[in-house]
């Protein structure tokens, strides 16, 4: 990605406090040794960064996870999801002192079968936690069985309103989620018409456990 570009992204994330990022570079000869993750953080004025290069091909690509937050971690674990090489977990426990939520930055495979045994495999994390935010791109729309698969067997629950993310040039697929646990309340969910990417990001302002 272009160093423009990447500015021009830097300029859309000042009013969030906490970012996810897929499919970011950790720093290659494709991205000119710049650690993607990194460079918005600094550029959008993020005190917080966190990566997970899933896929690292030498000098020529290091495929990530990212993560922009302004509130400090208070624990941050890496997971190799089950399948292939190449896909992660990255979980952040963030916000208040007395009740952390658990932030999941994932994106899950492109085959139902190893979905399935991913959601498995996550249900199982997400369940050690009481308040989750779980995002990223899950290539599975809302009634799939991969979806009502996690959303029976943890607490999280699909938002009412569904959005078409991709392509970003005809957002038909609703394949990019935002899932929160019940405590988490969503004041709103939408999707900003940022074209930087095959897929449109989005946005949810929610109010946390303990906030006022």
């Amino acid at each position: 990605m272009q160093r423009e570009n990447l500015d021009d992204i830097a300029g859309c994330l000042g009013g969030y406090d906490v970012v996810a990022l897929q499919e970011t570079d950790a720093g290659s000869l494709r991205t000119g040794y710049t650690n993607q993750t990194e460079y918005l953080a600094r550029v959008s004025n993020f005190p917080y960064w966190i990566d997970q290069t899933n896929r690292h091909l030498g000098r020529f690509a290091r495929h990530s996870n990212g993560l922009l937050s302004r509130w400090p971690p208070v624990d941050v674990s890496r997971h190799r999801l089950p399948g292939l090489p190449g896909r992660g977990a990255l979980v952040a426990q963030i916000g208040a002192e007395g009740a952390p939520v658990a932030v999941f930055v994932l994106h899950l495979a492109l085959g139902r079968g190893t979905r399935v045994r991913q959601i498995g495999y996550l249900a199982e994390l997400v369940n050690q936690f009481p308040h989750v935010i779980f995002m990223g791109d899950l290539n599975c729309d809302p009634s799939s069985p991969e979806m009502q698969m996690l959303t029976r067997n943890t607490r999280l629950a699909v938002p009412v309103r569904h959005h078409g993310t991709y392509p970003s040039w005809r957002p038909r697929r609703r394949i990019d989620h935002i899932l929160v646990t019940p405590e988490i309340r969503i004041e709103r969910s939408f999707v900003p018409r940022w074209r930087y990417s095959d897929h449109l990001p989005i946005a949810m302002e929610v109010l946390l456990p303990g906030s006022p």
